[in-house]
């Protein structure tokens, strides 16, 4: 068994791809907060790439923990060299295995916040990248704008505090650069947002306002913040991925990362102080990233959310034993065809046709084993994000809602907290109490779920679209979520005759 760190990568088995470019000769120039499974599976991973290639050796990545619980990571990148396994899992069952050398350094910001902040304010630093989770914005759903109120933003406006939450790190960073006469770094949204450039710039140009006025000011022009698509499933890592890659490689990794092989970037060529060739790695390089990033969060996003809910309710806790099932399949293909496309602009370089057929897929994949959990983790701010603009922009136009109702629906069900077969579901969510409590209230009360404001806005106003939910609804409640689908595609009209419908009595 080799334990893995840069001394043993001679001893790694030949099966597996290591660095052969030397790691102590290349330099940081990217600084990432929030290194997560994504994060390693897919931007360290493009950067991986272009060092193969000898390529890109100013371009290294410093990792940031955020948060106290990142602890575990950074003790694992701190014995690992900063190394770890990337596994790729293929339907048939095969793996392919390689060691990914591009994060060179790690740094906890609870721990010692002065040397974060140090590291993106160094000359060097270039871009500062996040995957910092859709709510890591801190923008209220209900205003559309920023927290100010939050107890991590109030701390950090204190006069003397040491930054601890992403905000404060990046903004204390642009203001020792803007005033050691440093042009500020780029920073790169990678999270799963609607427009995630642009969320960012609002985000931390408001912060930095709270701060001061004109430094509010100075981020929002000067500083660049790129819109950005980005997709790969990344299921969390387990025990038993743990194990297997020791049983199948011989490697002893503290936290290796597990994928799906498909992978994209997409990535506005809008960079204030140049960037990597990440081109040469595959990433697409584009004027306009909002079709992309549309297409994949109305698509594979919005649908995710309805495995997850309606799959939890049909009995299924694997993504892949939901998507293998030829009723969700079904629904799945006439959501994204008959309520999602519609609202899509051209995608250049992609037919839609192929790209929702491998979504399915991609789903079914019986090797990557993700979890309906981790779909169903804090849907308060996934849903609203990638379904509610579909749902808004179909009933403007007289569109089809029906299957785009029942994932709401679904998700209201779910909230409740217990199952079909009366069992206790796990509700992960930031808003959990509220949503609950919101929930149990739907039986005496249909709309009471849909009445929550902040996160539905008017939509319970609109007669028609509540005439599907509570449809929905009363037979997810009266029949359970199999029984539901079988009638709502039963009745759901075929592809050449889309439109509006009546609800499902």
């Amino acid at each position: 068994m080799v334990l893995l760190d840069q001394r043993s990568l001679p001893s790694i088995p030949p099966e597996v791809v290591t660095p052969t470019y030397d790691r102590s000769q290349v330099r940081t120039g990217i600084v990432h907060l929030g290194v997560g499974g994504f994060h390693r599976a897919h931007q360290a991973m493009y950067l991986d790439g272009l060092l193969e290639q000898g390529k890109a050796r100013n371009w290294a990545i410093c990792g940031v923990g955020v948060l106290p619980a990142d602890r575990r990571m950074a003790e694992v990148m701190a014995a690992q060299d900063c190394l770890y396994t990337l596994v790729v899992k293929h339907p048939d069952g095969t793996w392919d295995a390689r060691v990914v050398g591009s994060i060179t350094e790690y740094l906890l910001a609870p721990d010692d916040p002065e040397a974060v902040v140090e590291k993106m304010a160094a000359e060097s630093t270039r871009i500062v990248s996040l995957t910092v989770t859709e709510g890591g914005y801190n923008i209220d759903p209900a205003t559309g704008q920023f927290d100010a109120s939050d107890p991590g933003v109030v701390h950090d406006l204190q006069p003397g505090a040491a930054p601890a939450t992403t905000f404060g790190l990046v903004t204390e960073a642009l203001v020792r650069r803007r005033d050691r006469g440093l042009a500020p770094f780029t920073v790169v949204s990678c999270d799963n947002i609607e427009h995630n450039g642009d969320v960012a710039r609002r985000s931390f140009a408001a912060f930095a306002a709270l701060r001061d006025r004109d430094l509010g000011a100075w981020v929002e022009r000067e500083v660049s913040f790129p819109n950005c698509m980005v997709d790969r499933i990344t299921p969390a890592t387990t025990d038993e991925d743990r194990a297997e890659v020791a049983r199948r490689f011989g490697i002893e990794d503290g936290w290796p990362v597990v994928c799906e092989p498909f992978a994209q970037w997409v990535l506005e060529d809008r960079f204030g102080l140049g960037r990597p060739p990440l081109e040469d790695a595959g990433v697409q390089l584009v004027d306009d990233v909002e079709p992309y990033e549309l297409m994949k969060l109305r698509l594979l996003n919005a649908s995710h959310q309805g495995l997850a809910y309606l799959g939890h309710l049909a009995g299924y806790r694997l993504v892949h034993d939901a998507a293998q099932d030829p009723l969700f399949q079904r629904f799945l293909l006439g959501y994204m065809e008959h309520e999602a496309t519609p609202t899509l602009r051209p995608v250049p370089g992609i037919d839609l046709d192929d790209y929702r057929r491998n979504l399915i897929e991609r789903f079914s994949n019986p090797a990557i084993r993700d979890t309906l959990a981790r779909l169903a983790f804090d849907g308060s701010e996934r849903l609203p994000k990638w379904l509610l603009p579909v749902i808004r922009e179909n009933l403007a136009t007289g569109g089809e809602v029906r299957r785009s109702a029942a994932i709401v629906a679904g998700w209201a069900r779910y909230a409740e907290g217990v199952d079909e077969d009366e069992q206790p579901i796990e509700v992960v969510d930031r808003r959990r109490d509220s949503l609950t409590a919101r929930a149990r209230r739907q039986r005496d009360d249909p709309l009471s779920f849909l009445a929550d404001r902040e996160l539905f806005g008017d939509l319970v106003d609109d007669e028609r679209f509540t005439s599907f939910y509570c449809a929905t609804l009363a037979s997810l409640h009266e029949r359970g979520a199999r029984a539901t689908l079988e009638e709502l595609e039963a009745q759901a009209p075929p592809p050449s005759a889309a439109g509006p419908a009546d609800p499902p009595r």
